[in-house]
């Protein structure tokens, strides 16, 4: 980790974030100098507690979580339908969101990632539409107990779906009525036919997103094209001069292929440190890039061994998994043997010549869109800049439409619909066009989407359907069932139970997805298809539309407020997406208008027919009028474990399967009463006598008699109180009427012994699966944080145990996220089948590592680095066995005291409003009497050298090739304290004795809390020196591999360096990753490590230390927007474990990084154990010739790095990799 890694509170993963980031069979993109490093973390699996918003696309998935966990709480630990909880913790948690969706809105819940619920619906008293009768739901009455309904229910509580004709003309008024486009964009086109879209956007301030957008993906390669797209892509990119003269701008960027498209973009700033205007240059080198690149023979023969790697490292089981599931979806058409990476044996064949041609074929500007999205104030003269530069770029060409239609009946959705004022350029009248432009031109304006084939889910045709597809592989660790139903209704307006793509496959997929451990996966089909069955033919209730619709509408209205908070990047992304698919394009406020309106035209009887139209593949398998599945595919392994025999063959055949299916079909199924959702977790009389009893108020800080500390620069207040709870919080504007709030215990995983291995990462999973506190279950739980808009999320690493909170400021949300912390730190419940549930799902992390390369390599390089301390890796069976629910219990909350939390909070929030919620709910909670402090914990230590296992090796047998590596060594942490015992501060003290400098100079307090606006003399006594120059040191590193191992050598695709620093340990480390071939692998290892220790040889630049610095700052001053990045700056401001931590290490980051010499980066250097002695490395190699087994990988700890199972499902194969 760099530069955030310096200020915010994390825990260090071994895995880099390149090797955590999930590869993609349908998009594949370069892997370009990374900018800045990402400061992704790892974070375990199992050690994940969220509550939030419910998905708003179907009850389904709650009902299916109920059921799942009544039936068989074994069956899978991981939630409904067996969903990986990477991806899923609970049904009703929430993603990070991208908050320009909201033009868009399915889901519920601020913080959701792409919702996209369609307003353009059929009205529902269409002719064409099936009339399905549902029985209601609800057993008890109609449902007094839902909180905060916000429209009415007169609609809700009619009993048919006929309306008046005066109400049918209303509504249809309203559902009929156009959408209003986004008033701020605007759009053009060239002459020789380049479409422009531009949108001023204020944040991230001074900076802009130009993505060029060439309508050519793999799609459109020939049999013998297959991964050409994908090779302009890097040739162009990486071969463009011009885009190189941007990296001194501070300029980011990168490159993708998908399906459809080829993308190039640039994140940029607005203008250079001389205030030259960057507009003009980003522009040029676009320009440059798409339709004028140059096709050397050494870029070409450059990039395809980048690319060949690249192959290699995408393809994890994961990723065959993924093109498993789209080859059987797809079948019918080019989708599902178009993957944009390519296939080996032509890519190692192309020329420059072949290459050229597919380019002259498809790259011109009428065959491209450029969109611009940032701080532009003078779009006119945006405008004059973009003709200027691609004017003169094929200007005696102009695009030739086609009159045909290229999309069939798929056309009104999936083709661009622009206003007349594009001078009808893309009419599909040619007569539109001048008849003296005509004749100038051969090439067409291609389609937006190419056009594709399906063969749709039609009801009546349930006869003759295919036998499950079964995909077997011995790197396969969990039984996984994929079911699919096509059909032609507009992408984003499917209904989506596990996962639904959109547009980029051409049509709506409806998919059910169930993961389990594969000795229980007849009992996961059949409870899976029974509680869909049970939704199709009961519906939902009353209640729950309400909520639900309620929740919606919640949300988009928060949306709206924060329309001046979405960063560029994120309403771009919506526009290019949008655009492609013809959507009208609406800004937040538009959307939750339009949403209104139509809120009150929805009844329930037509939410549950529509519902059961949609589940009809599912629910009616088999019987003749049931839409066929479009697929079944089932990804199973071909080994499992059974206990007290081991390792066995897995058997199963496609009639098993559909056999498991109809059992779980002819279950009989009971309507199921409404749950009561609570309205408050704490009543107010309850609050009161709270209050009465222990007498919350703010008390003096430790600093002095100063009751509250505020720091005017930065807008932080540090209290304290009365029970000994440090809070420090920020009120800021940057995301309107929203808050975060995080709780952080020190401890976590350190605090284990050697009796109690795995107890608090165990423990937290236990707290995480059970979700109850007081008397309250965790549906109720849900449901609660569905209300009020919270997301609450519970971590452990190996440092601290967190539980972060984020809720909007209607409805209480905020008092609602402060009773729910108060509620887990008074009342949790510690229940023994979530315990039990929690040690499998361990136990199957555990297992699953040899079937994986990366993390059975990076468990060798971290057991030996570490001396085989079980704290940083997965707990082992044998300590999972000497596990009780006392025991994990025990462990988790004896962290909990009072000098040992502190409690951070930043938002759009008043401070009376805010203090009043941390006095009733954090100032309640008890006071710990005897004033205990967290247990210590062992030594850690690196092993001794020399050492056999400082060079491993790891072989995996796979059917197919690959090969990575980890290289790691020893670091200070955060605050210049190293695993040897020494304050490398004293160090810096005792040299500098000798230097001419007064001791006036260096009066810094580094363990005092007191240190305020005092000028940095010397940055080498600031108490973030070590953070800030690693960080520095870090980026220079990066750039170097990169430029070396990639590009000069070609020995390998992928290749970064990343620092883990601690905060409470002593302690970090440094891992540099590489992916490459089993013939290269060996010497990229060897080149990266003379690129780490070849730095005294070959000295850092002061070009480079500059270029460093820009990326760093420059990240600083855009994540500042954010209150994530706030609430990780005040992470330790009042912690007794990190005590160097003040408020100068926030308030002169920037002056820091200005100050830097090249002198203090070696001075970090220095520190960085890089010799012999002190360096691990460790090569995995997968094929079908292997040597030592990885299964020995795991004789006696697991790993640490990915930990759980990436979820399968379509998404890994839609795009090639991006830039990280």
């Amino acid at each position: 980790m760099t530069s955030t890694s310096s200020l915010m509170a994390g825990s260090p993963s071994l895995l880099p974030p390149s090797s955590k980031t999930r590869d993609s069979p349908v998009r594949s993109g370069l892997l370009f100098a990374r900018p800045f490093s990402n400061p992704r973390r790892s974070r375990s699996l199992g050690q994940r507690w969220t509550h939030g918003g419910a998905k708003i696309e179907l009850q389904a998935n709650t009902r299916l979580f109920c059921s799942w966990k009544n039936h068989d709480q074994r069956i899978n630990g991981k939630g409904a339908l067996g969903l990986s909880t990477e991806h899923h913790q609970s049904l009703a948690c929430f993603r990070s969101r991208k908050l320009c969706r909201g033009h868009a809105i399915r889901q519920a819940g601020s913080f959701r990632n792409k919702p996209t619920f369609s307003i353009h619906r059929h009205p529902f008293w269409s002719n064409a539409r099936k009339s399905v009768q549902i029985a209601y739901a609800a057993l008890g009455p109609d449902e007094p107990h839902v909180a905060n309904t916000a429209w009415s229910e007169a609609l809700l509580d009619k009993p048919s779906i006929w309306v008046s004709e005066a109400e049918k003309t209303e509504i249809e008024g309203v559902l009929s009525s156009p959408l209003p486009p986004h008033p701020k964009l605007h759009r053009g086109q060239l002459k020789n036919g380049l479409r422009y879209i531009i949108l001023p956007n204020k944040l991230p301030a001074n900076r802009f997103e130009a993505h060029m957008e060439v309508h050519v993906g793999s799609i459109n390669e020939e049999e013998d094209e297959q991964g050409i797209a994908h090779m302009i892509e890097h040739v162009a990119f990486l071969g463009s001069k011009k885009r190189e003269k941007l990296l001194g701008t501070g300029a980011r960027s990168n490159a993708y292929t998908d399906f459809h498209h080829t993308v190039f973009h640039v994140h940029s700033p607005t203008t250079s440190k001389a205030s030259e205007d960057l507009l003009p240059s980003v522009l040029d080198a676009l320009d440059e890039i798409a339709f004028h690149p140059k096709f050397l023979a050494s870029r070409v023969e450059k990039e395809r061994r980048a690319i060949l790697s690249e192959l290699q490292m995408m393809n994890t089981i994961e990723y065959r998994v993924d093109c498993q599931l789209l080859q059987h979806l797809h079948s019918e058409n080019k989708l599902s043997k178009r993957f944009p990476i390519g296939l080996e044996e032509q890519i190692k064949k192309w020329d420059a010549d072949k290459i050229r041609k597919f380019h002259e074929r498809w790259y011109f500007p009428a065959n491209a869109t450029l969109y611009l999205v940032g701080d532009i104030d003078d779009v006119p003269k945006a405008v004059e800049q973009i003709k200027t530069v691609f004017d003169r770029t094929l200007e005696d060409e102009v695009p030739n439409i086609k009159s045909s239609n290229a999309f069939g009946a798929m056309a009104s959705f999936l083709v661009p619909k622009l206003p007349s004022g594009l001078a009808g350029s893309l009419s599909t009248d040619r007569s539109s066009i001048p008849s003296g432009q005509q004749k100038a031109t051969e090439k067409e304006k291609h389609a937006l989407r190419a056009p594709i084939e399906h063969n749709w889910s039609l009801p009546g045709f349930g006869r003759g359907a295919k036998l499950p597809e079964i995909f077997q592989h011995e790197l396969i660790q969990q039984f996984s069932i994929n079911m699919f139903c096509k059909s032609s209704n507009p992408p984003f307006t499917s209904i989506e139970m596990d996962h639904s793509d959109s547009g980029r496959e051409g049509c709506t997929v409806t998919t059910l997805t169930v993961t389990a451990e594969p000795n229980n996966w007849r009992d996961a089909i059949k409870v899976a298809v029974h509680e869909v069955r049970r939704l199709k033919e009961f519906g939902v209730t009353n209640g729950e539309l309400t909520r639900y619709m309620d929740a919606l509408i919640k949300d988009s209205e928060q949306v709206a407020t924060m329309i001046d908070s979405v960063p560029s990047v994120d309403n771009l992304d919506f526009i290019m997406e949008s655009d492609a698919l013809g959507h009208t394009v609406m800004d937040q406020r538009q959307a939750h208008e339009s949403l209104v309106a139509i809120a009150e035209t929805v009844t329930l009887e037509e939410v549950n027919s529509i519902g059961a139209e949609v589940l009809e593949f599912i629910s009616d398998y088999g019987k003749p009028t049931a839409p066929l599945p479009a697929a079944i595919v089932a990804c199973v392994p071909k080994k499992v474990h059974i206990d007290g025999v081991g390792e066995s063959e897995f058997n199963i055949h496609p009639y098993e399967i559909v056999a498991a299916m109809k059992e779980g079909l002819e279950e009989p199924i009971h309507a199921e009463p409404e749950l009561e959702v609570p309205k408050e977790l704490i009543s107010s009389s309850e609050l009161e006598a709270l209050r009465v009893q222990r007498k919350p108020s703010f008390v003096p800080l430790q600093e002095g008699n100063t009751m509250k500390l505020f720091d005017k620069e930065t807008g932080i207040m540090q209290i304290r109180l009365s029970n000994g709870i440090p809070v420090n919080y920020k009120i800021s504007k940057n995301e309107a009427r929203c808050g975060v709030m995080r709780l952080i215990v020190g401890g976590g995983r350190s605090t284990e012994t050697s009796e109690s291995k795995g107890a608090v990462v165990v423990g937290v999973r236990t707290l995480s699966e059970g979700g109850c506190v007081g008397s309250f279950s965790r549906e109720q739980v849900e449901l609660f944080c569905v209300n009020h808009l919270v997301n609450c999320s519970l971590e452990s690493n190996e440092e601290f145990i967190c539980m972060e909170f984020r809720f909007t400021l209607r409805d209480d949300g905020m008092r609602a996220a402060f009773q729910l912390l108060h509620m887990v730190l008074e009342h949790s419940v510690w229940l023994e089948d979530a315990f039990d549930r929690s040690k499998q799902l361990y136990l199957s992390y555990y297992r699953s590592i040899p079937k994986s390369l990366e993390r059975s390599t990076a468990h060798k390089i971290m057991v030996a680095m570490l001396n085989g301390d079980e704290r940083f890796v997965e707990p082992t069976p044998q300590s999972l066995e000497n596990l009780t629910l006392h025991s994990v219990k025990e462990a988790v909350m004896n962290q909990f005291v009072r000098d040992n939390m502190e409690v951070n909070i930043v938002g759009d929030f008043s401070e009376k409003d805010l203090e009043s919620c941390i006095l009733d709910y954090l100032g309640t909670v008890r006071t710990d009497s005897t004033a205990r402090t967290v247990q210590s914990f062992d030594p850690i230590v690196f092993r001794p050298s020399p050492s056999d296992l400082q060079s491993q090796q790891v072989y995996l047998k796979d059917t197919d090739e690959r090969a990575c590596a980890y290289i790691a060594g020893p670091a200070p942490n955060r605050w210049g304290f190293t695993v040897d015992g020494k304050d490398l501060f004293d160090l810096i003290k005792s040299s500098s004795v000798n230097d001419e400098q007064s001791n006036s100079e260096k009066s810094l307090h580094l363990e005092r809390k007191d240190v305020l606006d005092k000028p940095i003399n010397d940055i080498r006594q600031h108490p973030l020196f070590f953070g800030v120059t690693l960080g520095l040191l870090a980026e220079i590193i990066n750039s170097r591999l990169f430029t070396t191992v990639r590009d000069s050598l070609g020995l390998t695709y992928d290749v970064s360096f990343e620092l883990s620093l601690f905060d409470r340990l002593n302690f970090g480390w440094y891992v540099i990753s590489v992916t490459s071939t089993p013939s290269k692998v060996y010497k990229a290892v060897d080149a990266c490590k003379n690129v780490l220790r070849g730095l005294h040889n070959n000295k850092i630049a002061q070009r480079e230390l500059d270029r460093a610095k820009r990326t760093l700052t420059m990240k600083h001053e855009a994540e500042s927007k954010t209150n994530a990045y706030w609430l990780g700056l005040l992470a330790h401001l009042q912690s007794s474990s990190t005590p160097r931590k003040d408020i100068s290490c926030i308030k002169d980051l920037n002056a820091l990084y200005e100050a830097a010499t090249v002198e203090d980066v070696y001075m970090a250097y220095e520190h960085l154990k890089v010799d012999d002695n002190s360096l691990f490395s460790c090569i995995g190699v997968a094929g079908a010739q292997t040597g030592e087994d990885a299964s020995g990988a795991i004789d006696d700890v697991t790993d640490i790095g990915e930990q759980g199972f990436s979820p399968i499902g379509r998404g890994l194969s839609t795009m090639t990799r991006p830039t990280a």
